[in-house]
């Protein structure tokens, strides 16, 4: 039996719906946008490889590995992906991890409405007793993203895995727990101006 089940999530700055192949072609585009997919510190995939590694988190998906989701815009336009990955079902705790945004969303209310939208799932849905998310150690502005949502910093796995280049990758851990997700929500709604006092 496969959780979490596929969803999909609505906000007003993005939107998050399930993952096809249907995407690739409009995936493609959003990666191209601002060449993201030439960070060698990432693992956002090149135009060519999108249907590729659609498939390959579809594979994931099919296995309780993933939950893929393709994020929209505000338009409704396909600007990136993220999913839920490292699926503990018996915990329960899920990643939110394997995001990346078109160049032109970024530094935009995209993303903080992605991670509310995927925490409020995990924890208000799925009842997730902690919600986890890695990056590299070289990606600052991914680290940075991480620390203004409210994550709490775990540790580093030294030499965990590799980049794509081959170079040995130091990997920042973070995570939120179920307790901590009231005063992180309270954050996000703020920073969307979601909970402003009346005037």
């Amino acid at each position: 039996m496969s959780w979490p089940d596929p969803v999909a999530l609505e906000g007003e700055f993005a939107s998050l719906v399930p993952l096809q192949l249907e995407h690739a072609e409009a995936l493609a585009v959003a990666s191209d946008d601002g060449e993201v997919w030439r960070a060698w510190y990432t693992n956002v995939p090149a135009p060519r490889d999108m249907q590729a590694e659609i498939e390959r988190r579809l594979g994931e998906q099919q296995a309780s590995r993933m939950l893929p989701f393709t994020v929209l815009d505000a338009s409704g336009t396909p600007a990136g992906m993220t999913t839920y990955m490292n699926i503990d079902a018996t915990s329960p705790r899920v990643e939110i991890g394997s995001t990346w945004y078109a160049k032109r969303v970024q530094r935009t209310p995209l993303n903080t409405q992605c991670k509310r939208l995927l925490l409020g799932h995990a924890f208000e849905s799925l009842g997730c007793i902690a919600v986890e998310f890695r990056t590299s150690s070289f990606n600052r502005a991914s680290r940075r993203a991480i620390e203004r949502i409210g994550a709490k910093a775990d540790g580093v796995l030294r030499n965990h895995s590799h980049h794509r280049n081959g170079t040995l990758r130091d990997t920042c851990v973070y995570s939120i727990l179920e307790s901590e997700w009231p005063g992180v929500k309270v954050q996000l709604d703020s920073m969307l101006g979601l909970n402003a006092p009346p005037r």
